[in-house]
């Protein structure tokens, strides 16, 4: 909304800084980041007087882990209301409303946000750890898949790079031409994702934390893919619309640092699934538009570690009957292993920043 301000500079200089997107990306997140120091501590009195508070895992489910994590039973959750709500609003004041990627990242997070919603809504009223079906959700989060990929196909400027495909450290597309192949790889991104950050979710910041490093990454590569310069000179595909994508990652990149003043340990707040469902269906959606899907898996490290932790736990507790970690998700069984939570959480953050400059370095590396 803030970028037409740039045709007052016909009259008063200065005003020309809101046609950069470098300077609405700065500006957006410090709005979000300023926003949620605001209007924080009133979510969490809210939520706490709804009594919306974090059921946590009963002693006969895992007996040690209730021992560490008992105290936070009652937790205000479903904070990642402020979350969705600092990125929306900053995204709309700073980002080009005439941007059809603007919309479709925003439309994305909210809608895996009333998602997460209904299923901690019915975690909390239930008492306990079980929400919204597995299956319903996967099937919701498909519908979405749908939607995005319906809107890719159906414009003339954006089909042909809906259905290419690209590897990191790749120049040309590994496949040119999906076809039908697209629906399901944007179902297995979106799905992927979201999902990770959710399993992510389970420690004082950790998912937070990993968001922040993963955002920043996206919002260096939505800006590379949308100038054509740099897209040149780093053989990278130029897509226009992408470039404001820097803008709703910035938003997060600051939400997420704002959240952070509130969820560090010992949390005052949990963002749910609320939160870490939108947070990833943004960051696949995000992904999508500029093209780096398969990047998401190296940026996305920790999300990955996390998500194949459960996989291969479940996996070979059915085909052998034999745990390969003490409890997955794995930062579970570190815990479980005698590591503080603190250090999990600062050992984790580490790993985000280091994949987040291996990331990087696919841009040079081509």
């Amino acid at each position: 909304m803030l970028y037409y301000l740039h045709f007052l500079s016909e009259h008063v200089s200065g005003f020309n800084v809101f046609l950069y997107v470098s300077f609405r990306a700065v500006a957006a997140a410090i709005t979000a980041f300023v926003a949620s120091l605001l209007f924080g501590n009133w979510v969490i009195r809210v939520l706490t007087a709804l009594k919306l508070g974090q059921p946590i895992r009963q002693a006969s489910e895992v007996h040690r882990l209730a021992e560490l994590h008992g105290v936070k039973a009652g937790t205000p959750t479903m904070g990642g209301v402020l979350i969705i709500g600092t990125v929306v609003i900053s995204s709309i004041l700073w980002a080009r409303p005439d941007n059809r990627f603007v919309w479709l990242a925003l439309f994305a997070m909210v809608y895996l946000g009333v998602l997460g919603f209904a299923d901690d809504y019915l975690k909390v009223t239930k008492k306990n750890t079980s929400g919204v079906s597995g299956r319903i959700k996967l099937v919701f989060q498909f519908a979405l898949a749908g939607i995005i990929t319906g809107v890719f196909l159906m414009s003339p400027l954006l089909e042909v790079q809906a259905r290419e495909l690209f590897v990191p450290f790749i120049k040309a597309p590994v496949v040119a031409n999906m076809s039908w192949f697209t629906f399901f790889f944007f179902g297995l991104v979106i799905v992927g994702c979201s999902n990770a950050v959710n399993l992510t979710d389970g420690l004082d910041g950790l998912a937070t934390g990993c968001t922040v490093t993963v955002a920043f990454d996206y919002a260096l590569l939505s800006y590379v893919a949308g100038n054509f310069r740099l897209s040149e000179y780093l053989q990278v595909p130029f897509y226009p619309f992408t470039a404001e994508l820097t803008v709703i990652c910035a938003s997060l990149v600051g939400a997420g640092l704002g959240f952070l003043w509130f969820n560090c340990h010992p949390a005052k707040v949990f963002m749910g699934d609320t939160g870490s469902l939108a947070i990833g269906g943004l960051l696949g959606v995000v992904a999508i538009c500029c093209k780096q899907e398969l990047l998401l898996v190296v940026v996305g490290g920790v999300f990955v570690i996390e998500a194949v932790s459960v996989i291969l736990q479940v996996l070979s507790f059915k085909l052998t009957g034999k745990r390969i970690f003490a409890m997955s998700p794995i930062h579970h069984h570190f815990e479980l292993a005698g590591w503080k939570e603190n250090t999990v959480i600062v050992r984790f953050w580490i790993l985000s920043g280091i994949f987040a400059l291996l990331g990087l370095a696919t841009l040079k590396l081509r």
